[in-house]
């Protein structure tokens, strides 16, 4: 259901209306997102694309899967209960915001740097003890994992 970017946006564009849209809303928004342009600067063919390819496509391959209720006769679109279990692939990050991936990957660099130093006695780094630098590591990954399930729990799809 989600190799599609398209289809990503759909579901993230409906996550942050919070209700039922059209269709002709939501290709509008994502011909924006796709062309990097703000919504009144989209061309009418850069919306057509868009549109005939949700309706043909994206939006009744999501209905089918459970994720939406289209309705193509209304030209509208929400969310179901189901669109819940995408949650667990789509991660929501804002425009100023990394990914908790590379958050994760960067923070363990820094901790093995700090360890590393420790280890070839690279001074001020080893005067701490070995015991020190296990709780320190220990509290910035729980801590950084709590803030991580409040962000996440926030941004539920």
């Amino acid at each position: 259901m989600l190799s599609n970017q398209r289809r990503r946006n759909v579901i993230t564009y409906l996550k942050e209306r919070g209700d039922d849209a059209r269709v002709r809303d939501i290709a509008e928004q994502l011909a924006a997102w796709e062309n990097d342009r703000e919504i009144n600067e989209v061309t009418y063919k850069q919306r057509k694309r868009v549109y005939t390819a949700l309706h043909q496509s994206h939006l009744p391959k999501l209905a089918e899967g459970g994720f939406i209720d289209y309705e193509p006769n209304r030209g509208i679109v929400s969310l179901t209960e189901e669109s819940r279990e995408l949650e667990v692939y789509l991660e929501v990050v804002s425009e100023n915001e990394i990914l908790w991936s590379e958050y994760y990957l960067g923070l363990a660099v820094v901790c093995g740097l700090l360890g590393g130093a420790a280890w070839i006695g690279t001074v001020p780094f080893a005067g701490v003890s070995g015991y020190a630098y296990a709780v320190l590591f220990a509290v910035l990954f729980g801590v950084s994992g709590a803030v991580h399930r409040t962000v996440t729990r926030r941004n539920r799809v």
